[in-house]
């Protein structure tokens, strides 16, 4: 009976740690507090990467460009003037709108970016006046397509967060500076049937009679151009809420070292909607860019405005 009460106490201890709901407590470290909990009941210990703060963040674009232009075009020392709406450039064009896809990786406040653009775009004889080489001479097509211009841009470049300013819950407002180049590469094809009439007025008048004649011709030019240029800008972005974003962005290029100027000016709203691991968003805006370029060497130059609407959808994760 003695040994049972000696065994008591020991039954009694060994039953309140089986008890259902009752865990033994936790030993203390030297510092007198409780020890750490396990890394499993802790994800960000046992996962470093899902606490960063600044992880990698995607965003990729694509969407179509409906640019009007005007200015002027040579090829081997032929010069025409262009002014056309994107209603006379989709009669006469190969590629209905340009094509333009754009990708952007950032990280904290570093950003990388890449844009490309492309379009073959046809200007018929309402919309491209060929330059009279010669006082006197007026001339007039004949021909459906004046004139066809491809364009190739890939632009591709840097980025820094220069200041950030937060607002509402949701809400901020943040400006970036970037650095990068663009790359051109152009062609042009000129090709008039021409009805050429020369009146030597002043002629007439000494001789007394009339110097004039009348003759038709073709003419048919192409050229090619490609150069890099550098680019610094800044943009501009507020997020009104999670779901709503405008962006304006604007830089300069150029610097008389291949071209002798180049600017672009954008605009661009854009609305998301949230799925598990990634937003959709579409985008709308408006995009004007403009390059004056010359070379002497062989008589081919670019002096260009191109602006219009833009429309399309982004994928950001």
């Amino acid at each position: 009976m003695s040994s049972f009460r000696s065994l008591t106490p020991a039954i009694g201890i060994l039953f309140a740690l089986l008890a259902p709901g009752r865990q033994p407590a936790l030993a203390d470290d030297i510092g007198g507090q409780q020890a750490a909990e396990p890394a499993a009941a802790n994800p960000a210990a046992a996962n470093p990467a899902a606490a960063d703060p600044e992880a990698w963040r995607f965003r990729a674009a694509l969407y179509g460009w409906a640019p009007s232009m005007s200015g002027s075009l040579t090829a081997r020392g032929q010069t025409v003037d262009v002014n056309a709406s994107f209603i006379q450039i989709l009669q006469k064009s190969d590629s209905l709108i340009g094509f333009m896809g754009y990708f952007e990786a950032n990280k904290g406040p570093v950003g990388l970016y890449t844009d490309l653009v492309w379009a073959k775009l046809g200007f018929d004889h309402s919309a491209a006046s060929w330059r009279n080489p010669v006082a006197g001479l007026n001339i007039s097509t004949r021909s459906n397509t004046a004139v066809t211009y491809s364009m190739t841009i890939i632009e591709a470049g840097g980025l820094y967060e220069v200041a950030h300013w937060p607002g509402a819950p949701g809400s901020f407002t943040a400006l970036d500076g970037l650095l990068g180049f663009r790359y051109w590469n152009n062609s042009v094809d000129l090709n008039f049937d021409l009805d050429a009439t020369v009146d030597f007025s002043r002629l007439s008048n000494l001789l007394g009679r009339d110097v004039s004649f009348s003759h038709g011709f073709g003419i048919a030019r192409s050229g090619s151009l490609d150069w890099v240029d550098p680019v610094i800008g800044l943009r501009l972005r507020h997020q009104f809420t999670p779901s709503q974003e405008i962006m304006v962005r604007g830089d300069v290029g150029g610097f008389d070292l291949q071209s002798n100027f180049e600017w672009q000016a954008l605009g661009v709203y854009s609305y998301a909607w949230q799925f598990t691991g990634y937003q959709l968003a579409a985008l709308i805006g408006y995009r004007a860019l403009g390059i004056n370029h010359g070379n002497a060497g062989n008589n081919n130059s670019i002096n260009i405005v191109l602006h219009g609407p833009i429309v399309g959808l982004s994928v950001r994760f």
